[in-house]
């Protein structure tokens, strides 16, 4: 949870270690120039979490829009549900207050801002409550996210990201994913748990074990030449993540290091200071949500505008709140 490990990951920072750090890393941007100044100050690599680029669908998305097979998108939809099993079990000692869009659509927000780059423009959130929460409380059941985008051809882009963590415990899968994207001359879409395989064990199925079976993230494996394996793209982030600390130290002579150490800090992908119009999402969804929970549905926060960096607009006010000034886009952000 964000709250617990910013001050965690201060701390590392403050210490001279490397920071690895689970999505979202933070909930904030004022949070973000912290780690960001202290990770330049400490000449020390701070990454973050997002194993779903590494996902091979999303890695030959991005190889097609970068190859510019697939032209300018246009609109998108995403949508990521998870069981009660989560909301209610593993979540349940802190859930209270929080809400599925800042712990799992993070993922697609990062997935559109890393493949399709932009400006990062407007942002609208709603949702619902009553199932993991009271009705008119501040925890949410399922989040509706709207992220608006400005790409320097002057067009514009919309992407609706639909999250919930109060799908039934018996679903077939372990995570209902789905994504679409349209292209000026195309379309994508992806299913990540409908893959191809289903699975029937009597007795077991679909509780114990799911019926459609994600083999591509963190799976045990007996492999052909009989040896035990796990693995997934949900290792392989992490895994790559030690790459770059052992390429840092080890990967050229030390008078180089500042040089590989800029070098890391360029990676999009992963560096915190790509991670800006993430968390200016996370931040103005998190607003909104909150201006709703005090009686203002709808509101809209626009980003880099006339009045600041992230304005929120609450409806039949005049006067936006503002929720941080300085420029959201900068830095090395795409």
């Amino acid at each position: 949870m964000p709250t617990i490990r910013r001050p965690w990951a201060r701390r590392s920072l403050e210490a001279g270690k490397h920071l690895l750090i689970e999505k979202p890393s933070v909930l904030a941007l004022d949070q973000l120039d912290e780690l960001e100044t202290l990770s330049t100050q400490k000449q020390r690599l701070a990454k973050v979490v997002y194993h779903k680029l590494l996902d091979p669908d999303h890695k030959k998305l991005r190889t097609l829009v970068s190859d510019g097979v697939l032209n300018q998108v246009t609109s998108g939809y995403c949508s990521l549900l998870e069981p009660k099993s989560i909301s209610m079990g593993q979540f349940a000692e802190w859930i209270t207050g929080r809400n599925p869009g800042t712990y799992v659509a993070v993922h697609y927000i990062k997935l559109i801002d890393f493949t399709f780059g932009g400006q990062l423009i407007r942002v609208g959130a709603t949702g619902q409550r009553g199932t993991v929460g009271p009705i008119d409380g501040p925890t949410w059941d399922a989040v509706q996210l709207r992220l608006e985008y400005r790409y320097p051809t002057g067009q514009e882009a919309a992407f609706d990201i639909h999250t919930s963590w109060v799908t039934p415990d018996n679903f077939p899968g372990y995570v209902e994913q789905e994504v679409q994207f349209r292209f000026t001359n195309g379309l994508w879409n992806g299913h990540s748990r409908k893959r191809g395989v289903e699975l029937t064990v009597e007795n077991k199925t679909p509780t114990q074990l799911k019926s459609t079976i994600n083999n591509h993230y963190n799976g045990q494996f007996l492999e052909p030449w009989d040896q035990r394996s796990q693995r997934g793209y949900g290792i392989e982030v992490i895994e790559r993540f030690f790459e770059e600390v052992a390429y840092l130290h080890w990967g050229g002579p030390e008078a180089d290091r500042p040089t590989r150490w800029q070098n890391l800090q360029k990676l999009a992908y992963n560096d915190i200071a790509s991670d800006r119009q993430s968390v200016a999402a996370v931040q103005a969804m998190e607003a909104i949500l909150a201006a709703h929970v005090q009686g203002s549905p709808g509101a809209i926060v626009h980003v880099d505008g006339p009045a600041g960096g992230l304005a929120l607009f609450r409806p039949g006010q005049a006067e936006p709140d503002l929720l941080y000034r300085p420029s959201v886009k900068r830095s090395n952000a795409t």
